[in-house]
């Protein structure tokens, strides 16, 4: 049994994510989306698709981008 390393919880069915060289336990993929996805530089929200960056900076979206200065972000659909 894991014990996930964002809530706690101890469960038969975790399992493992290894991100730059460290392994984390999750119970299920909520908790690891909230443990290592980024978050958008303008709004805050995980991202968890594709996003898009400029600079170092990483965005949800084109809207969150240009809202920062960004130019020539396109989002694909």
């Amino acid at each position: 049994m894991g014990t996930c390393d964002t809530c706690g919880n101890g469960y038969d069915d975790s399992f493992q994510v290894i991100k730059d060289g460290t392994e984390y336990t999750f119970d299920c993929f909520e908790c690891a989306i909230h443990k290592l996805a980024p978050e958008c530089a303008s709004c805050g929200i995980r991202i968890i698709g594709h996003g898009v960056q400029h600079g170092q900076a990483v965005y949800c979206c084109g809207h969150c981008a240009h809202g920062d200065g960004a130019s020539n972000i396109v989002d694909h659909y």
